[in-house]
């Protein structure tokens, strides 16, 4: 994918030199957007990353309104802004040198905690998170329609009867309801590490809630590649178990989104360490008799 002349021009206009090099960056993110790093004429280099859609232009819109009002460690430095009305594109500080896991430590894991919880002491005027909010419609989606979470494999229709219940009475949707700032999609493509701290990207969901969903949906992706079991990296509220589970459930066997096709895929992943999670935490139990 090269850098086109119409970007590498806006480019050049935030930057102020031309655009001497491209480099195509493909293992980030799962949003149609391009995404480039760059370097210009004057030895400067950058992160690019253009909306070629309408539904994620107004998440890149909402995720430089974060970046242009707040300066914080947590946030990669904001270089420049382009909104043409069709297709915004947003320059960031390039931060390929910093450690992007995994693999995963443990102190890597607690920088990544202790982050967190400087983004959810940061007051923000971001939309506050309700009981409708999606997290919410997890099982109960599943329950009007367990084909496609069936289809996955991982139970039987038999063991989906016996747990639904409980699964249900468990994914509470007032869990959901706070008012720290949350990030919502804290995943190892939406940050690095630099001097024993987290640096997060991608924050077009951020919003207003309860500050244990930022750390419950961000344990399942952990485990999944190679990290701790959620329940060993902190104590949360089961409830945080049952709805992150649920959300998995109802998505993870749709049909794959054409312009986004890995997002079904890492949905699976998570799925897979997300469910026996709940499991264990509401002492169900294993699917069918598997070992969990």
């Amino acid at each position: 994918m090269n850098l086109d002349g119409a970007t590498a021009e806006r480019v050049r206009r935030i930057l102020g030199s031309p655009v001497v090099r491209a480099r195509a960056v493909t293992d980030r993110g799962y949003a149609p957007n391009q995404r480039w790093v760059v370097r210009t004429g004057a030895g400067r280099s950058a992160f690019v990353k253009v909306a070629r859609a309408p539904l994620t232009a107004s998440w890149l819109r909402a995720e430089h309104a974060v970046y242009s009002g707040l300066s914080a460690a947590f946030l990669p430095e904001l270089l420049g802004w382009d909104d043409d009305g069709a297709e915004p594109l947003l320059v960031l500080e390039d931060l390929t040198d910093a450690t992007w896991p995994p693999p995963w430590t443990r102190d890597s894991v607690d920088a990544v905690l202790r982050t967190l919880d400087e983004v959810h002491a940061t007051p923000l005027d971001l939309p506050v998170i309700g009981t409708d909010h999606h997290a919410a419609a997890g099982w109960p989606v599943v329950a009007e329609d367990p084909g496609p979470f069936l289809s996955l494999g991982l139970c039987s229709p038999a063991w989906l009867d016996r747990a639904l219940p409980v699964l249900l009475e468990a994914a509470t949707p007032e869990a959901l309801t706070g008012t720290a700032t949350l990030h919502l999609d804290v995943r190892s493509d939406n940050l690095c590490l630099r001097g024993g701290a987290a640096v997060l990207f991608d924050w077009n969901h951020a919003a207003l809630g309860n500050p244990q969903l930022d750390v419950a949906f961000w344990l399942p992706s952990l485990h999944a590649e190679g990290g701790p079991r959620p329940e060993d990296v902190l104590d949360l509220d089961p409830a945080m178990a049952a709805l992150v589970a649920g959300l998995f459930a109802a998505r993870a066997g749709l049909p794959p989104i054409p312009t986004a096709p890995r997002v079904r895929v890492v949905q699976r992943a998570q799925l897979g360490t997300a469910l026996p999670w709940v499991v264990r935490v509401l002492d169900l139990p294993p699917p069918d008799g598997d070992p969990v």
